[in-house]
């Protein structure tokens, strides 16, 4: 089949360049460093944290919990490329990023996230944007960065947007969210006959007796070899990611969620049926959303309830508590969330490159479209935003 033809916006008339913020001078204290060691990211946890705590588009993604233990399972000795910036020796931005073999960075998580993003502090984002994007390592002709899944709206497009290079903007994955509104606000929400049906799956869900139990944070740990051992049963007569029962996802899962639990960012429900486990769900929590990534339930409970309801009506209930406004599906167009009618978002992935090379740059993305093209149903996430030149 013929790949899909990128989505062409019409040519604007000229304007002037947008203002950007002036480069920081030596009596400003702007300073940059570029770390290399694999514990870097533990070295630098409190400060990291202290930092996305300052950043209003960061995600649980971005904690240092989760991305040191990503890194020690999965990442690559001698990769780590942790690039910080401070102003008069605070740290107001920050990138942890992996080196490939041919020159190109990556955000660490790979497909086990739903949102990459970097950190800049919310009180000098523009100016911090700014800095980091200069002190990207992207000045070899080889060299580029591919960030993939990026929320629109995210700090990332902030450092795009200042990057004197090439670069290139594309649609990535789909995800969907709802607000965060007590259940019969939600189902007023759908149609009629679909919230009839929903109103009785929920009736039957509390007939059938189902315990939730909100997890201590010391247990979490314990719980998600609870989850993934019920993820896997439910899913043995079909195909399930590999990915999800391998020995390094799981030191990575019970690391790093014991870690946000610990700070709040992560949410453990164990579901029990006659007093037999029957489920167990996994809710990451920030200030903008609460996020569904992954639960395990026994197959028998398929039979008797709608796993799908329970699961979502208990985060739902988390979420409202909390204060938080959105509910989000995370990543994917599965019917089991179409039928809340959520609203559709597209991730983004920007790509870098240097100025005086596009070449490098414009293969990276060349090579992006053939694999979509040869892969059907990665089509739509590569579907070109918008190809900017980035000439200055």
């Amino acid at each position: 089949m013929t790949a899909p033809q990128p989505i062409r916006e019409p040519t604007p008339a000229p304007r002037p360049p947008a203002p950007r913020p002036p480069a920081p001078t030596a009596a400003a204290g702007w300073t940059t460093e570029l770390h290399r060691a694999d514990d870097t990211l533990t070295r630098f946890a409190a400060e990291w944290d202290a930092l996305a705590a300052r950043c209003r588009t960061a995600t649980p993604f971005q904690s240092a919990a989760w991305q040191a233990s990503w890194w020690r399972a999965y990442g690559r000795p001698g990769r780590l490329r942790v690039l910080l910036v401070r102003r008069d020796g605070e740290l107001v931005a920050a990138a942890a990023l992996a080196a490939g073999r041919t020159g190109t960075l990556t955000a660490l998580g790979g497909q086990l996230i739903d949102f990459t993003d970097v950190l800049l502090d919310d009180s000098c984002a523009a100016e911090a944007a700014a800095e980091l994007a200069r002190a990207l390592p992207l000045r070899r002709p080889w060299q580029a960065l591919d960030l993939r899944e990026v929320r629109p709206g995210s700090a990332a497009h902030q450092v795009y947007a200042c990057w004197d290079g090439r670069r290139h903007q594309l649609f990535d994955s789909v995800c969907q969210h709802l607000p965060a509104v007590p259940m019969e606000q939600l189902l007023a929400r759908l149609p009629g006959r679909t919230a009839q049906r929903s109103r009785a799956k929920q009736r039957k869900l509390l007939e059938a007796g189902v315990v939730a139990r909100r997890v201590p944070v010391d247990e979490v740990e314990a719980a998600m070899g609870d989850l993934l051992w019920l993820h896997a049963l439910q899913w043995e007569s079909r195909a399930v990611t590999a990915e999800h029962v391998s020995e390094r996802f799981a030191a990575h899962l019970r690391e790093s969620t014991a870690g946000l639990a610990r700070h709040g960012q992560a949410v453990v429900y164990r579901y029990y049926l006659d007093e037999e486990l029957v489920a167990v769900d996994l809710l990451l929590l920030c200030p903008s959303f609460a996020g569904l990534y992954l639960y395990g339930a026994h197959p028998r409970l398929r039979e008797r309830i709608d796993i799908a309801g329970l699961l979502f009506g208990t985060s739902l209930e988390e979420t409202v508590r909390a204060g938080i406004p959105e509910l989000s599906l995370m990543r994917g167009e599965e019917p089991y969330k179409e039928r809340w009618r959520p609203e559709h978002e597209r991730n983004h992935r920007l790509l870098l490159g240097p100025a005086h090379l596009a070449g490098v740059l414009s293969l990276r993305l060349a090579l992006v479209r053939a694999r979509a093209a040869a892969v059907p149903h990665l089509r739509g996430p590569v579907t070109r935003l918008r190809a900017l030149a980035g000439r200055r």
